[in-house]
């Protein structure tokens, strides 16, 4: 699930990686719980963050950290701050 930390102003999530087929770039989907109005269940939410790799070290599967930061392409705007699990 997704744990929001603030350092700052800057958000910091974490996700498991679903793409890095582009250059220095990986695509995160990050898992939030949001309990329902109505219902009072919780639903899952997903949402996918691109998100800078320059060393292009992680791969699909992973268990990473990412960070909020300047533009730096017209959809990435987050900076990979750890891998915190390696896929299998």
């Amino acid at each position: 699930m997704a744990e929001f930390k603030h350092t700052g102003n800057r958000r910091v999530l974490t996700g498991l990686v679903v793409s890095d087929k582009a250059d220095k770039t990986i695509v995160v989907r990050v898992e939030t719980l949001v309990k329902h109005p109505l219902l009072k269940k919780y639903i899952r939410r997903r949402k996918k963050f691109m998100a800078h790799d320059p060393a292009n070290d992680c791969g699909v599967g992973d268990k990473v950290q990412i960070v909020e930061s300047r533009p730096m392409s017209r959809r990435k705007r987050w900076h990979l701050v750890q891998i915190l699990e390696k896929a299998v």
